[in-house]
């Protein structure tokens, strides 16, 4: 497997203080879920703060809509997740500021979170994860920083290695697709799994933003 592990950052802007809040605050929740495990709860409190689509549809708990962002099924979900928002979120916040990059990322969770839903109308499975917004803050670096250079290690050859951020995430949404449509078969229909309509609908929400963000706001620095 392949993981970032750093990019070319930016200079200057504002600082990532929400990138990092994002980080404490997913991993301050796993540590709850780790604690509420140990006492039997654990499923309960996924159950009431997880997305499921089915009761989206009947109108019921909107709110998981955005509480599940910031849920983790395991330590390696909570460990990937945060590693993409360490690497890519920093430079999007630096060049948009605070305020708009906590309202970009929470609307782009929330966005894949529907998108999920609409393509799972009849699943009763808990959706949790991070993973939704941080398409959304891969899709707007795509368009902001296409030629910023991603470093990767290879986890069977530790020595890193580069490549632009318009290859990898290019590839990393190609991905996404092909799993994404592939779900939609009737025989997968109710399995459990990788949410990958919430990474594509993240991921068109980002690129949506990252286009208007560099057609009116960057422009004017």
């Amino acid at each position: 497997m392949i993981f970032p592990i750093g990019d070319d950052q930016v200079k200057g802007g504002a600082k990532p203080f929400w990138s990092y809040t994002f980080i404490l605050l997913n991993i301050t929740i796993y540590l709850y879920e780790v604690f509420l495990q140990g006492n039997g709860q654990l499923n309960e409190f996924l159950y009431n703060y997880g997305t499921i689509p089915a009761e989206i549809v009947r109108g019921e708990d909107y709110y998981t809509l955005f509480t599940n962002m910031f849920l983790h099924g395991g330590w390696m979900h909570l460990i990937g997740n945060m590693l993409y928002l360490w690497v890519f979120a920093d430079n999007i916040e630096a060049r948009i500021g605070n305020t708009r990059f906590v309202l970009f990322y929470i609307g782009g969770g929330i966005f894949a979170s529907l998108t999920h839903v609409i393509f799972n109308m009849y699943s009763q499975i808990t959706s949790i994860g991070a993973s939704g917004a941080l398409s959304a803050v891969l899709g707007a670096y795509l368009v902001m920083f296409p030629q910023s250079k991603i470093k990767l290690i290879f986890i069977y050859y530790l020595r890193p290695f580069k490549i632009a951020a318009i290859y990898f995430l290019g590839i990393w949404i190609i991905q996404q697709l092909i799993s994404g449509f592939a779900s939609l078969g009737p025989e997968t229909a109710q399995t459990g799994g990788t949410a990958w309509w919430a990474h594509i609908g993240g991921f068109l929400f980002g690129l949506a933003y990252g286009f208007i963000i560099k057609r009116f706001y960057l422009r004017e620095k």
